[in-house]
């Protein structure tokens, strides 16, 4: 099993691969979004979804399951009104309405 990184404030804990997945997105710009998922057995926080560099926000929202939560960090590339290349992260938390408590 891979290394886990623990989360102090709920008891969960982040897998290597979640760490190293981001960091590519980030620094080598290799990914365009990464989709997390919980696993409640293990209470571990995994990589359920990479998209290319060439995906887009289409291709994320099909890949998200209609029936369970998911999290997803998706790298978004813009240009500014002073015609600058941009890039930021965002954090999206997918939650569906067949989800029950």
């Amino acid at each position: 099993m891979a290394m886990a990184f623990k989360m102090a404030t709920t008891g969960m804990w982040v897998t290597d691969e979640c760490k190293t997945s981001f960091m590519e997105m980030k620094w080598k710009k290799v990914h365009r979004f990464i989709v997390f998922k919980i696993d409640e057995a293990s209470r571990l926080v995994t990589v359920d979804k990479v998209g290319g560099p060439g995906e887009g926000y289409d291709e994320l929202a099909a890949s998200l399951p209609p029936d369970d939560c998911r999290y997803v960090v998706f790298d978004f590339d813009f240009v500014t009104t002073d015609n600058c290349k941009k890039s930021k992260i965002f954090f999206i938390v997918w939650v569906t309405k067949r989800i029950e408590d």
